[in-house]
């Protein structure tokens, strides 16, 4: 074994910590991108945990190999785990844009390969760089005391400040830099004992700056991407973009029209809202003996809203949305603002942000009718409001004669997830469902379901209310579902079980590759 000549140790231990933080960031940073991109987050986060461990390992195993030039290696190392960390994200991106749904989920096992056996190399050569300066025991609970330190600072700042703040483009590229900058301070502080490679140093210098400018220049740029980026995955330019702590927004406009998207999944399109949001509200409050007092589940861009605010009787409509950007964006965004009418201000309106589930569970108020708006299930923690735990809160929580509807993803793409929707708020002990569904272009066959339990059913509209979509017609047909889309055996969806999502993904991923 080569022997160590007395390096110094505490820029080793700050090294250490640095290292520890950054694998577990890029960790972090691939699997929110493909559980944004691909959905089903227990998955994406399982698959790519297991696999970055299991590379950890076999680059631990392989470190035994390693007998010469330690100092050197480890350089090394950091310089192309920067490298490739740097651009985890942005390739993520880009491949997306140009790949299925499979060939996309092979390169990212790919690069959380690469990266974890890189990651597996550095805890072993960093404790036989630091032996000279501690016995086996004081120094391997060194190393792993200020590595786990790292990784646990990682895990506080990526959900706080770096997905809402900076996004996960940029962060890739900036913790790749700072992996880079790791290996140019190590060539720095040790050069003196580096010296019998000084040319192979000087070398590795210059390309080191030249990698740190190259990713300095892709963060300067990186907003122009991200643009190039959305323009190749939507449709529509994309002239709104937003990471939030939950999802990520986008809205996309043209001359006639704009869409808002969570997470690449369209919520509406202003050309024909109206129709999805007359449906879901309209149909099931006329159920109702009275509208004074209704909550809405979801909805934070005020559409479902404005057409709840059209009952002169109602006296408060509380909104539970729990991504407060959501809802800043439709008043701050003309095009939205004007859309929705003002709604999210109105003396009548409640907003509050929090998540649903938890919000039903504490909640004591009693609801004239619950309106349920929320995104359709495309992972674990929105599926959970889709269960029977969450739809039995939902009807402790109504009057005796009140109302729950819900939408309820496409019975035609989707029949699965629609027909497990219903069987659960059964379930749930709903006595009456009642599902039906309407045709929305920029959505397709769209499906809602109406859960009550009381018997008395109105098949009039009142005529004191404007309806751009709407008409007693329409009771005639709405309701009835042809026999290739109605589905019988499917089971449940329950808070420990979530079939509901592999139901929905089944749709989702056929999705995927298709321009919005």
């Amino acid at each position: 074994m080569e022997k160590n000549i007395g390096l110094t140790n505490k820029p080793l231990i700050i090294i250490t910590f640095l290292v520890g933080m950054c694998s577990i960031i890029y960790e972090l940073l691939i699997s929110t991108t493909s559980s944004y991109l691909l959905g089903d987050s227990i998955r994406q986060f399982s698959i790519i945990i297991g696999i970055y461990l299991a590379s950890m390992g076999l680059g631990a195993y392989f470190s035994r190999f390693m007998e010469k030039d330690l100092l050197m290696k480890f350089i090394l190392v950091e310089l192309l785990l920067g490298l490739i960390g740097a651009f985890s994200v942005p390739l993520c991106y880009y491949y997306f844009a140009y790949s299925d749904a499979s060939g996309y989920q092979l390169f990212v096992l790919f690069l959380v390969f690469l990266i974890g056996t890189l990651t597996g190399f550095e805890v072993p050569i960093l404790t036989r760089i630091m032996e000279d300066k501690f016995d086996l025991k004081d120094n391997i609970s060194n190393i792993l005391t200020y590595d786990y330190l790292g990784a646990l600072v990682a895990t506080l700042i990526f959900p706080f400040f770096l997905v809402p703040m900076v996004g996960l483009y940029k962060s890739s590229l900036i913790f790749g830099l700072i992996n880079i900058s790791i290996g140019l301070t190590t060539i720095y502080l040790y050069k003196d004992y580096l010296q019998e490679k000084k040319s192979f140093n000087r070398l590795l210098t210059i390309f080191t700056f030249i990698m740190i400018a190259v990713i300095g220049y892709m963060i300067l740029v990186a907003d122009a991407y991200i643009d190039k980026w959305n323009n190749a995955i939507y449709k529509y330019p994309v002239v709104y973009s937003e990471n939030s702590p939950y999802q990520n927004i986008s809205v996309t406009e043209q001359p006639d029209e704009f869409r808002l998207y969570l997470n690449g999944a369209i919520q509406f399109s202003s050309r024909d809202e109206y129709r999805y949001h007359e449906a879901l509200t309209h149909i099931p409050l006329q159920q109702s003996p009275k509208v004074e007092n209704v909550l809405l589940l979801g909805g934070g861009e005020g559409l479902a809203a404005r057409e709840i605010l059209k009952y002169p009787e109602l006296k408060q409509l509380t909104i539970i949305d729990i991504d407060p950007a959501v809802t800043r964006i439709s008043n701050k965004l003309d095009f939205i603002y004007e859309l929705n009418e003002g709604a999210l201000k109105d003396d009548k309106v409640n907003i509050i942000h929090e998540d649903a589930f938890k919000f039903l569970k504490n909640d004591t108020t009693h609801y004239d009718a619950i309106i349920v708006d929320l995104p359709d299930p495309s992972n674990e923690v929105i599926a959970r409001l889709y269960c029977t735990a969450f739809y039995g809160y939902a009807r402790r929580r109504l009057s005796k004669d009140g109302v729950l509807c819900t939408q309820a993803t496409s019975p035609e793409l989707s029949k699965n997830a629609f027909w497990c929707i219903d069987a659960t708020l059964r379930e749930a002990g709903f006595s009456y469902t009642y599902p039906y569904h309407v045709n929305v272009p920029s959505f397709g066959n769209w499906g809602f379901i109406m859960a009550k339990n009381n018997p008395k059913f109105s098949s009039t509209l009142r005529t004191d209310l404007e309806y751009k979509f709407l008409e007693d017609e329409m009771y005639n047909h709405i309701f009835y579902f042809t026999k290739d889309i109605k589905v019988d055996n499917v089971e449940v969806n329950r808070l420990d079980k979530p079939v509901i999502l592999e139901y929905y993904l089944d749709h989702w991923q056929s999705l995927q590759g298709q321009k919005r």
